[in-house]
């Protein structure tokens, strides 16, 4: 909510998406930088203090956005604010991967935890922007914002308080004794699962906007974003359902290339539909598109999942929390530089060229994940011994 209620916000007092964006972009390049600190600071303090106290402050930040917006402040001040709101922004994706840990020690109850978790993600990005609209027309400019701010400091002062969470201790593994752990980023495995997840968001950055293009350009009609956006995440939640309910007896590393050639499939299906090879834009029928993007959104969850796991397996067992924070990391940097160029490729092609971008950036993703199976291979699950019969007397 808080990028979507912020552009608005900007927007409708200035006058300029411009600004509008150059602010969220702020707000994302903080986030980036930030994310991976407190990663690290959790590691190291615990998540309580460092989750509870960095929600509260990024809530108090983006709060003082929304009234500085509506008081008038001058840009530079805005490009500060939302800034800082960023670089404080908690990491709970990548913290809640411990708590998961500490609350469902089955590995089987874990699996099926993080589909329900990738069903969340999906949940949140249909009912947000929704949330969002609703308070944008019945509520005064900057309401928006602060309610997100609201739900943000609740929302990280709760998690703060749960059991499991003040239970989390940092797990730390043989390597690690007698020095400190070296960094995630030295693993050249978790650099390979780093540069497919970099590309996973730059696709995912291409589909955004190329969806609330084809709403407007190719369907004619603004108002059927939502219902796009829901068929392909809808498409994901069932997927992610799906995927943690079934028991996987291959390693994770060999299904992540296969997910993410299913969702580069779906995605070239789409770019040709909406007519992307040729640069023309195409009205398709409605209940083509809608299938094919809920096609195309059946292995995104199975792919998110299979991404943090791999790195769970990964990093060092003590900076876990900082490895999944270089994750969020390379979702926010990658969706922030591919809303970039997809514009420019919408704005020369259509929809249907955003969606190509996307299709060639999934593809090498695939290409990345086939390639890095050697450097994976660490993280498949020790063979169970078998149970040798008891010695006859």
């Amino acid at each position: 909510m808080a990028p979507l209620a912020a552009v608005l916000l900007i927007q409708q007092v200035r006058g300029s998406y411009a600004i509008a964006g150059l602010v969220t972009g702020a707000y994302a390049l903080g986030a980036t930088i930030g994310t991976p600190v407190l990663g690290r600071l959790v590691d190291r303090f615990g998540q309580p203090r460092i989750i509870g106290w960095a929600g509260s402050i990024s809530a108090l930040l983006l709060a003082a956005l929304a009234l500085a917006a509506t008081g008038g402040a001058p840009d530079p001040a805005l490009l500060a604010v939302a800034a800082a709101a960023g670089l404080v922004a908690p990491p709970l994706v990548a913290v809640m991967r411990g708590t998961w840990r500490v609350a469902l020690p089955d590995d089987a109850d874990r699996r099926a935890a993080y589909a329900l978790d990738a069903v969340a993600v999906e949940f949140i990005f249909v009912v947000g922007p929704l949330l969002v609209g609703l308070l944008l027309v019945t509520t005064p400019p900057a309401a928006p914002l602060l309610v997100t701010a609201g739900l943000l400091a609740a929302g990280t002062l709760g998690y703060a308080r749960a059991d499991a969470v003040r239970a989390w201790r940092p797990e730390h593994h043989p390597d690690d004794a007698g020095g400190a752990a070296r960094s995630p980023l030295a693993s050249p495995g978790v650099r390979a699962v780093l540069l497919a997840a970099l590309l996973v968001a730059l696709a995912f950055a291409h589909v955004d906007l190329s969806i609330a293009a084809t709403a407007k350009e190719a369907l004619h009609d603004p108002g059927k974003v939502g219902l796009l956006f829901a068929c392909i995440a809808g498409g994901s939640a069932t997927g992610g359902l799906w995927y943690g309910t079934r028991h996987w007896s291959r390693p994770e590393r060999l299904r992540m290339p296969v997910a993410l050639a299913a969702v580069t499939v779906g995605l070239g299906a789409v770019a040709v539909l909406l007519g992307g090879v040729q640069g023309v834009v195409r009205t398709p029928p409605l209940p083509t598109l809608a299938g094919l993007l809920v096609l195309a959104g059946m292995c995104i969850a199975p792919t998110l999942i299979a991404i943090s796991n791999l790195v769970d397996a990964l990093a060092p067992r003590s900076r876990l929390s900082e490895a999944q924070a270089w994750v969020s990391t390379a979702y926010t940097g990658g969706g922030a530089a591919g809303t970039a160029v997809a514009g420019v490729l919408v704005d020369d092609g259509g929809p249907g060229r955003g969606f190509l971008g996307a299709f060639a950036l999934m593809l090498l993703a695939a290409v990345v994940a086939a390639a890095g199976q050697p450097l994976w291979r660490s993280a498949d699950p020790a063979p169970v011994a078998a149970e040798l019969p008891a010695p006859v007397p």
